[in-house]
């Protein structure tokens, strides 16, 4: 079995969190905070160096949605940041329904304590680690 480096990301149309994790341990850990520009556009020169400095074999995108499963205005928005990430990098892009991903992060968050609570997007980073895992624990992953 090959080890695969992986990126993941919560997107926002204000910032996207981004955890990293490897397929080896199943595990993710938070990474950092991308912000968007004008009109909900990513830094992509920030993605970029991402993608340079960590090498993932795929990416996974969480994909929001309505408690019943219908898609709300960001899913659309983030349906075109996945195809544009699976365009610009030419990797395996992933797309996991993201519902209660925030919910659980924070509980991880609350868990740490305080100090991890306060830093800047530290929900947004850490709903990135509950996108991955998720997707590493699919049975197809």
């Amino acid at each position: 079995m090959s080890v695969e480096t992986l990126l993941g990301f919560d997107f926002g149309v204000r910032r996207i969190g981004v955890a990293v994790g490897q397929t080896l341990t199943g595990k993710a850990r938070p990474l950092a905070v991308v912000h968007c520009l004008d009109r909900g556009q990513p830094d992509w020169s920030a993605i970029d160096t991402l993608i340079r400095q960590w090498r993932p074999q795929a990416l996974v995108v969480g994909r929001p949605s309505h408690a019943d499963g219908s898609d709300n205005p960001t899913s659309v928005a983030s349906d075109r940041f996945s195809d544009r990430l699976a365009e610009r990098y030419q990797l395996a892009t992933h797309r996991v329904d993201e519902r209660l991903s925030s919910h659980e992060a924070g509980q991880r968050l609350q868990e740490l304590g305080t100090r991890e609570r306060q830093k800047p997007g530290a929900v947004d980073m850490m709903a990135a680690c509950v996108i991955l895992e998720t997707w590493l624990a699919e049975p197809s992953a």
